[in-house]
């Protein structure tokens, strides 16, 4: 759409363990910008310089930000909404890295709140306020660098571990519980503490994205979609089930997911 601007900022190599990436998105057109955002995993916190954006949850909920928010971690899709004359930053959050900067945050109950809130300080009010009076985006995530520096705590051991294994070929709790002589419940705490969701969860979310990945790669190539294939390389049982995980994450089929997908957002692109 002519007026709507948006992309992707990357990280610096020494925050590429804390932050995926950075994005930018504006509506200078003449008509509302409506996306659905696929579900990352990821904790986003996300300024708003313009007129409010909204978005909406799974379960319809509206929220309208008009300083900054963190959302997450996202496990189910949701629409956005820019109006004429919004602009927002996201700041994506990688593995720990939201833990690391807020601590013992309660995952289970789902994010949607002003980061000032977390810490009961001010602080990102102040830091919305700053980073409105600059006119570059990449300025704007030096300044966002340069102030989340020094509360970044060190990383724990165990979940730096978890980060670094290959989930590709096994689950990291046998593996990861057995070389610290930790009990598997333990570890599944650790990482439900420090990555706001279980190893199962993220097995699953894996799957899904791959599916995701191999139908986006071959609608690309005008090639019509093998249904089977795709069950076949991601592992599903059965066409029930990628219907299943399709529905869960997205309240779509595969099949209107092919259809719609061009208004559909990959985080993870």
């Amino acid at each position: 759409m002519e007026g709507y601007n948006n992309y992707r900022i990357s990280a610096p190599t020494e925050f590429k363990e804390v932050f995926s990436h950075f994005y930018y998105a504006e509506n200078r057109s003449e008509e509302s910008v409506e996306k659905t955002l696929l579900p990352s995993y990821q904790t986003m916190m996300i300024f708003s310089f313009g007129h409010p954006a909204s978005f909406i949850s799974n379960n319809k909920e509206s929220i309208e930000v008009e300083k900054c928010i963190v959302l997450g971690p996202i496990k189910h899709a949701f629409n956005y909404i820019l109006p004429k004359g919004a602009e927002i930053l996201v700041c994506n959050f990688k593995d720990d890295a939201f833990f690391r900067f807020f601590g013992n945050t309660d995952f289970t109950k789902g994010l949607a709140i002003h980061p000032d809130e977390l810490i009961h300080q001010n602080c990102f009010t102040m830091l919305w306020s700053e980073l409105k009076k600059i006119s570059s985006n990449e300025d704007r995530v030096q300044a966002l660098l340069d102030f989340c520096q020094p509360y970044l705590r060190d990383r724990n051991g165990i979940a730096e571990q978890i980060a670094a294994f290959d989930r590709t070929t096994f689950s990291p709790i046998k593996e990861i519980s057995r070389k610290n002589k930790l009990s598997e419940r333990s570890l599944q705490t650790n990482h439900k503490k420090h990555f706001g969701y279980t190893s199962k969860e993220i097995h699953r979310y894996q799957r899904f994205l791959k599916a995701i990945q191999i139908i986006q790669t071959t609608s690309c190539q005008h090639i019509k979609i093998d249904w089977f294939d795709v069950i076949s390389q991601c592992g599903y049982y059965d066409q029930s089930q990628l219907i299943k995980d399709f529905k869960y994450y997205i309240d779509l089929s595969p099949s209107k997911y092919l259809k719609f997908q061009e208004s559909i957002c990959d985080p993870k692109n």
